[in-house]
């Protein structure tokens, strides 16, 4: 499995969710239609939470890497939190909290922390890409382009193509697909491209807006034993 630390930890989660009310036909929206119904779910949008399939791509060794779980969204003041628990291959939880992002592998004890620093709005349009963020504050972080409506899962979406406008985050992911619910305003699925060749396919079910979420899950539950590191680099 590829380290974590190989590529941006918000690439692995990214923000996201999906509806599924069937549609036999896409509704007809342009690009300011779909940002005005984006706008619309983050104005309204307290807790979330969804099932993910992550589906990472590695050109080098022409290999899939599948993990499977569940995550977790809420806004606290002005502030987003995030736990993803991937449950499948192996027990692992990437928390986002207090302006970092920590990678919890209980499996060898061990909690990578990736401080956030100066980046934290650039961060932060990653995690609530499509679900939580606002299609101006999207068009704030990325080059926004419109490719047409399409049925994904039987629902009625419209695919956006983002460009980072950040060089610092375009030096790692060329561009994104985002796939929005045309009937909710948010994300039913995601495609992150790396300059390399990888490519991270996000899908989401079982999805729970307004989701009633405890305190506890936006904590690690590590031991004595976890040692606390920092990324080399």
């Amino acid at each position: 499995m590829r380290p974590f630390c190989r590529i941006p930890a918000i690439v692995l989660f990214g923000s996201l969710l999906c509806g599924f009310a069937l549609q036999a036909k896409p509704e007809t929206c342009s690009l300011e239609c779909v940002l005005e119904k984006m706008d619309e779910a983050a104005s309204n949008f307290r807790s979330a939470q969804a099932d993910f399939v992550w589906d990472q791509y590695q050109k080098v060794v022409d290999e899939h890497d599948t993990q499977k779980g569940t995550v977790y969204y809420r806004r606290v003041g002005k502030e987003i939190e995030m736990m993803a628990e991937i449950k499948e291959p192996d027990a692992k939880f990437v928390l986002y909290k207090d302006g970092k992002i920590q990678i919890y592998q209980p499996k060898i004890e061990q909690v990578i922390v990736y401080p956030t620093t100066g980046n934290q709005s650039e961060i932060e349009s990653y995690l609530v890409l499509g679900f939580g963020g606002s299609g101006q504050d999207l068009k704030k972080s990325f080059e926004v382009s419109y490719l047409g409506e399409e049925i994904v899962g039987g629902i009625a979406t419209a695919k956006l193509e983002l460009i980072p406008k950040s060089e610092k985050f375009r030096n790692n992911v060329s561009k994104i697909l985002l796939w929005i619910d045309l009937s909710r305003g948010i994300s039913l699925q995601q495609q992150f491209f790396l300059l390399q060749g990888d490519n991270r396919l996000a899908q989401y079910s079982s999805v729970q807006m307004k989701a009633k979420i405890g305190n506890d899950v936006f904590q690690l539950k590590t031991t004595k034993k976890t040692q606390f590191v920092s990324p080399r680099g």
